[in-house]
């Protein structure tokens, strides 16, 4: 956008998008090199052009001292970080205390990597949890190099004893800004240092990113390193206590890596574009991912990554909201291949991590969310359903309608229902770009679907109502996002759509939004936004500090200093003084939680009421914990003088209706609505006058924009906006019949049942209080049939897809008709439909009026329930008893009342049994069953919407149907496997540890689509804890066929209809109801892997998850006294299995499980120990034309007497190859202890283990790797082609 104001001057705004940079004076392609350099100098010569009135030729070097402002938005740097063509760097982070410490007593010195494969290892989750190929986004940095320096936080927040202040005399102690102290274990070794950055000039590296553990508090060596690498001569140095000082050295990493990865591409970019001026504009300022303006000499890689949907973020805040009348506006904008979603409620949302091209990355950025559902994404009928993206057509090929042999798109389908005007739409397209739009290989299209669909179902459609139907799916895809941005929150909302809105009322419609608010100049709202942005400037400081009158006295010092050092950065930008407006932020949380809130300080200074407020709003409950200060932020901004805006919204609205000018149509078109064809009136909006009202339905039009007036609206013409408003008292649900299945509301009814599973989600992570739930993520929601039968389940953990229907049938046995509304059941017991005692299960029935008509339910694991344990994986448990509180079913709340008492004493019970302790997180745990709780409430209210809104013989019609439909893709796989094995039955064997044999033989029926899985030949349960309860199986059973089905298909109990499973009474798969459980985690991975290998699938993953856990305190079983204490879990990543086509993954989590690691700085800051190594042990995958993934080395060391404890498998039995493949690395647990003489001595303690260790002993956990496939290279073998017996090998 261009304006020309005599007296200030030219000011340019310039937003761009993927395809065009749109201004008043006309759009042109962003990237077009045979006609001129960049797009942004062409777009400012030709506003010269008209300026001047003169011509200027393209390349001449423009004279722009007319020009006052130049304000750009860029998508360079998130073009680069998706093609992977930044610049490259080398990482500068922590040796690992592996190779700092000193021989052991065998003899070896180990010098392996400690912390360079961190950013690899990740959070050892797997992206897509059914994709056998993981894939993880690669690395970015080109080399890295381990610095020889070491710090860790001196007192733990899970200290039972906490120190009363520091010892100051001790040299290796330092007090940090943040209040926190820290121990220099190994100071920076400065020569070391200097020499390896010497190497890396001597390579030709010019830019680094240093990451170092726990700089956000202590970057004195940072900064050290930092200094030496500008004397060296690198010309890009990204420092992570700088570009993110928060805790979590991998989220850091992320942060400074991108940076490092970016910034120069983005100097170049910004250098280039400055190049194309003999005179440059006075000013010219980049919009940032924060949506805030930066001189472009400031510019850097992290702040351009959302630069692009910045400017739309901020154009809908400064365009669309009205203080007059405070609802929070949904920025709803759809482009070509993904639709982008934000919230502004009179402040901005923002946000300091954001997943960017498969990148966590922590960085201040604007909340947006975006939805893989666009333009541009194809159609498909897959499994009766109708299926909309995520592939998209792109630029090339396009819409089929785009004449260059494209697949049918969204746009196709408002195309053919006439909701786009054809002659609108300039002939461009064909090969010779010369052509209109083509409708008929659209309609021609559309009617070979139609044909597809007719022959699979019982109701027969028209091409139109196939159309039609894929637009409804993409519309409650896009729901899904908005949903969680408002509903979740429960607060009002609108809908600003910036540039499509063929779809604007029907979204607004299925959200129960009554308003829609487009701007004028929609298409060119990022632009508009940009204009309109401010220069600012953001600085944060960590801190540990307890919230209270006396720490407010340090916090306000604090803040006068970070105050300063913005002053002076904005002055660097030429910003005056007095234009400075801050605003302080403190992010606060409770005392040993994770998850922190961002308060701005309050008008009355109350941080803690505005906190508690806050955080009951947010998350729904209150504590009386301790609030502490993870950071402190001041952001400042330049307030800008803007002209006046005159009438609100709201005022411009009254005064429209009473105008109310009736305009004339320039045309009419036939449009599909309602299920059939009707003359709809066009008007265009360049001829309509403010206070023209229009009732729909209707098109209107400009050069950039169709919109859609659907029945029920109607629109008012404000002089900035086009308001439509519902003007219906309720909203319209066509009639659906509730006796035959419709393959379009089918594919809405998997939407809307998943996403209440997703909320349900979204509620119990947002409401937990303990690492487990919240930031491992150990935990699942589904909704189940009056019956117990599973209906949706939101893919949370693979282990609980298929056994948790068995727990809601238990239930529902038990208590029948009894149940009323609220009440809520509690069990955890195997033979209850339990998994293993941890996953405690949370169940309330569903009412609608007096009738049951769903169950909902959340299960979570829970690192502490008690037992013989030091944590709730007990690796020596022999008898159910030890491992902790058990039940089968106990009703916990009864008409609304929790019934606390009861269920504190179900867990204190547990120090009855000999050698037991009752947990020691028991406030965490019942805080944890009430976030569940919750969680289902909200299941529950989404569902009786949903019953509301369609009836409930519909809901249930359609409940039925996505149980069928996923049956019906399981029995098509069937046939095809049968097809594929000629018939013959598929057999597998293989072996735990301790040599019980899992065996397996699936018999395939071609003609049913039916399959039986007889375990028959499985070994006796053991006297140990790797006993499986039988709804495990189910489990792994369902996991399996979900993988090889290798599409979306509904996860429920139709999986399993087509499926006999036969498992003998009394095996490891079936064990009675008393024996030892706890390890059947790690069980079930063995399970998945026989299956998998009947298949022929893949080879064997790690096959384990590595369950560490450490702790202290307890009952003293030797002593009975009971000791304050606490305790942590953990489990380790290894290898995966390698496939057909693909090498298997490095240290990521398998099958079953799905939880994230915890980040190292956040395990030093809670427990009294070291994190000395996580690496990838190289070469532990099984050699093959594929190779499998190489296990995980994860070293802890304690810094005072704490007890450990471990449960693993694989430690004898390789994870199999396939097709010739050699087998993976077993799996080796150690540890080091010192012996008389203070030299560490390594002792092998086997797969399961309970171990003491005093300070400066640790544990060594080596994760299997995973098998290989097809013969491998000669050159690779290492010598086991031939050997098929599952024998153990270890890497020499």
């Amino acid at each position: 956008m261009a304006n020309h104001n005599g007296r200030r001057g030219i000011r340019i705004a310039i937003g761009k998008q993927t395809m065009n940079i749109c201004l008043s004076v006309g759009s042109l392609l962003s990237v077009d090199p045979q006609n001129y350099r960049d797009a942004p100098t062409e777009a400012i010569r030709r506003v010269l052009q008209i300026v001047e009135g003169r011509e200027i030729p393209v390349g001449e070097k423009l004279d722009a001292s007319a020009i006052e402002s130049c304000r750009i938005g860029t998508t360079v740097a998130t073009n680069a970080l998706l093609e992977h063509k930044g610049k490259p760097f080398a990482l500068l982070t922590t040796k690992g205390m592996d190779a700092l410490s000193s021989v052991c007593v065998d003899g070896c010195a180990h010098h392996v990597t400690g912390l360079q494969d961190l950013c690899e290892i990740g959070d050892q989750s797997r992206p897509h949890l059914f994709d056998l190929n993981i894939r993880k986004p690669k690395v970015l940095f080109d080399s890295v190099v381990e610095v020889e320096e070491r710090v860790t936080i001196e007192n733990y927040e899970l200290d039972p004893y906490p120190p009363a202040e520091f010892d100051a005399n001790d040299p290796a102690l330092v007090k940090t800004d943040s209040g926190e102290v820290v121990r220099i274990l190994q100071p920076l070794d400065v020569e070391s240092t200097r020499a390896s950055l010497q190497r890396l000039r001597q390579e030709g590296f010019t830019s680094v990113a240093i990451c170092f553990m726990h700089s956000h508090i202590f970057p004195d060596h940072e900064r050290l390193a930092g200094q030496l690498a500008k004397e060296e001569g690198f010309e890009t140095i990204s420092l992570s206590s700088e570009i993110s000082p928060r805790i979590k050295i991998l989220h850091r990493a992320t942060a400074v890596c991108t940076d490092a990865y970016l910034s120069p591409i983005v100097r170049d970019y910004v250098d280039n574009f400055l190049d194309g001026f003999a005179v440059p504009p006075q000013r010219v300022d980049f919009i940032s991912s924060d949506g805030g303006l930066r001189k472009a000499q400031k510019y850097s890689g992290n702040a351009a990554l959302l630069s692009g949907p910045a400017g739309g973020v901020v154009g809908v805040a400064r365009s669309c909201y009205d203080p007059k009348d405070p609802k929070a506006l949904i920025g709803f904008d759809m482009g070509g291949t993904s639709t982008d979603v934000s919230r502004y409620d009179g402040k901005f949302d923002h946000i300091i991590e954001s997943t960017i091209a498969g990148r966590k990355i922590s960085t201040p950025m604007l909340n947006v969310n975006t939805v893989a559902a666009g333009g541009g994404s194809m159609l498909f009928v897959r499994n009766g359903l109708l299926v909309v993206g995520p592939e998209s057509a792109g630029a090339h090929p396009g819409p089929a309608c785009y004449r260059k042999g494209g697949p049918l798109t969204i746009t196709d389908a408002n195309l053919f229902l006439g909701r786009l005007v054809v002659s609108s739409f300039p002939s461009i397209f064909g090969e010779k770009a010369n052509e209109p739009l083509d409708t008929e290989i659209v309609a021609k299209k559309f009617a070979e679907f139609t044909a597809q669909i007719n022959a699979e179902s019982e109701v027969q459609f028209t091409p139109e109502q196939v159309a039609h139907g894929f637009i409804k799916v993409a519309n409650e895809s896009m729901c899904r996002p908005i949903r969680n941005a408002t509903e979740a929150r429960g607060r009002e909302a609108m809908v600003a759509d910036r540039m499509t809105a063929e779809h604007a009322c029907a979204i607004a419609s299925n959200l129960g939004i009554r308003r829609i608010l487009i701007h004028r100049y929609s298409s060119l709202l990022s632009a508009y936004g940009i204009s309109l942005a401010e220069i600012t400037s953001e600085v944060t400081e960590p801190s540990s500090l307890t919230l209270s009158p006396d720490a407010m006295l340090q916090i306000r010092e604090r803040e006068k200093y970070l105050k300063s050092k913005l002053e002076n950065d904005l002055r660097s930008q030429d910003v005056v003084q007095d234009e400075i407006e801050f605003q302080t932020f403190l992010n606060l949380q409770y005392k040993g939680m994770d998850t922190s809130l961002s308060v701005e300080e309050p008008a009355d200074g109350d941080y803690s009421a505005a906190f508690t407020e806050q955080h009951l709003r947010e998350f729904a409950f209150k504590t009386n914990r301790d609030i502490v200060v993870d950071s402190i932020r001041v952001r400042g901004t330049a307030k800008r003088k803007v002209d006046e805006e005159g009438l609100s919204i709201t005022e411009e609205l009254d005064r429209a209706r009473q105008q109310k000018i009736i305009p004339e149509p320039k045309s009419s078109q036939k449009v599909f609505l309602d299920d059939a064809w009707e003359t709809v009136p066009i008007y265009g909006l360049e001829s309509m006058k403010t206070g023209s009202y229009i009732k729909g339905p209707a098109i209107i039009t400009d050069e950039t924009q169709t919109i859609l007036v659907e029945k029920g609206y109607e629109c008012f013409l404000t002089s900035r906006h086009i308001v439509i408003d519902r003007y219906a008292t309720e909203d319209r649900q066509p009639e659906i019949s509730a006796e035959k299945v419709n393959p379009v509301q089918l594919s809405c009814f998997a939407n809307r049942f998943m996403s209440i599973a997703e909320q349900m989600g979204n509620t119990l992570q947002r409401t937990s209080i303990s690492t487990s739930i919240k930031e491992r993520l150990d935990f699942s929601c589904a909704i189940f049939s009056p019956d117990g039968g599973l209906v949706a389940n939101a893919p949370h953990i693979p282990i609980h897809l298929g056994s948790m229907q068995y727990a809601i049938q238990y239930q529902h046995r038990l208590w029948g008709d009894k149940l009323k509304p609220g009440d809520v059941l509690l069990t955890n017991h195997p033979e209850a439909g339990g998994t293993h005692l941890p996953d405690l299960t949370v169940v309330t029935p569903a009412f609608y009026g007096d009738e049951l008509i769903f169950y909902v339910a959340s299960r979570g694991h829970h690192t502490d329930i008690g037992g013989i344990g030091i944590t709730s994986m007990v690796p020596d448990s022999k008898e159910l008893w030890q491992e902790g509180m058990a039940v089968k079913s106990m009703k916990i709340v009864s008409g609304g009342v929790f019934l606390e008492d009861e269920v504190r004493d179900l867990f204190n019970r547990v120090a009855e049994y000999p050698g037991c302790s009752a947990t020691r997180r028991l406030n965490d745990n019942i805080s944890d069953i009430k976030a569940k709780i919750s969680a289902n409430q909200r299941g529950i209210t989404l569902i009786n919407q949903l019953c509301k809104e369609f009836t409930l013989p519909v809901v249930h019609l359609y409940m039925r149907g996505i149980q069928d439909n996923a049956e019906l893709a399981i029995r098509d796989l069937f046939r095809k496997m049968y097809k594929k094995t000629g018939g013959k039955p598929l057999r597998a064997v293989d072996w735990f540890d301790d040599g019980t044999p899992v065996q397996v033989e699936i018999t395939i029926d071609g003609e049913a689509g039916t399959a039986v899985f007889d375990f028959a030949g499985t070994g006796a349960q053991t006297y140990g804890n790797m006993n499986m309860p039988v709804s495990i199986t189910h489990s792994a059973i369902i996991y399996v066929l979900r993988c090889l089905v290798d599409m979306d298909i509904p996860l429920n109990q139709g999986c399993l209809n087509p499926c006999t499973i036969r498992i003998p009474e009394g095996s490891i798969l079936n064990p009675s109801p008393t024996v030892a459980i706890c390890g059947s985690t790690i069980s079930s991975q063995r399970v998945t892997d026989v299956i998998l290998k009947a298949f022929g699938a893949a080879a064997a993953s790690q096959g384990c998850a590595n369950s560490l856990g450490w702790g202290m305190g307890g009952k003293d079983p030797r002593t009975g006294e009971v000791k304050p204490g606490w305790n942590y879990g953990e489990t380790v990543g290894g290898g995966s299995g390698a496939g057909p086509t693909w090498h298997g993954a490095h240290g990521v989590n398998v099958h079953s499980t799905n939880t994230r690691a915890t980040d190292p700085e956040v395990i030093e800051k809670r427990t009294p120990v070291i994190v000395r190594c996580d690496r990838i042990n190289r070469g532990t995958g099984g050699r093959g034309l594929y190779n499998g993934g190489d296990g995980v080395t994860r070293e802890i060391e304690a810094r005072i007497p704490l007890k450990f404890s471990v449960l693993s498998e694989r430690r004898v039995y390789s994870p199999y190859g396939l097709e010739g493949g050699e087998p993976g690395s077993v799996g080796r647990n150690f540890v080091f202890k010192k012996n008389a003489e203070g030299v560490l001595e390594k002792i092998n303690i086997g797969a399961k283990a309970v171990i003491e260790l005093n300070a400066g002993d640790y544990i060594q956990v080596n994760s299997p790797g995973g098998g290989g496939w097809g013969k491998p290279p000669e050159a690779e073998s290492n010598g086991h082609v031939n050997d098929t017996r599952p024998t153990p090998w270890v890497k020499a």
